[in-house]
């Protein structure tokens, strides 16, 4: 939810900058945004990690786990 806030942040930024003119906050707006997409792609990563290495999650470990 976090990068969800980044990314709104900067929009905001962005289109504030537009409205004034002002080309450091359009920046600042551009590089939230930009910090939104890094986080995005680094939690998709960390997840297929997870994956690979992890194999299964804690429930799927239960069920199989349990004596027939």
């Amino acid at each position: 939810m976090g990068e969800k806030v980044d990314e709104f942040k900067g929009r905001t930024k962005e289109a504030a900058g537009d409205l004034t003119e002002d080309e450091g906050l359009k920046r600042e707006g551009r590089v939230d945004k930009a910090v939104s997409d890094i986080k995005d792609k680094i939690d998709d990563v960390a997840d297929k990690v997870k994956e690979k290495v992890g194999g299964r999650d804690a429930k799927d470990k239960e069920e199989t786990d349990r004596p027939s």
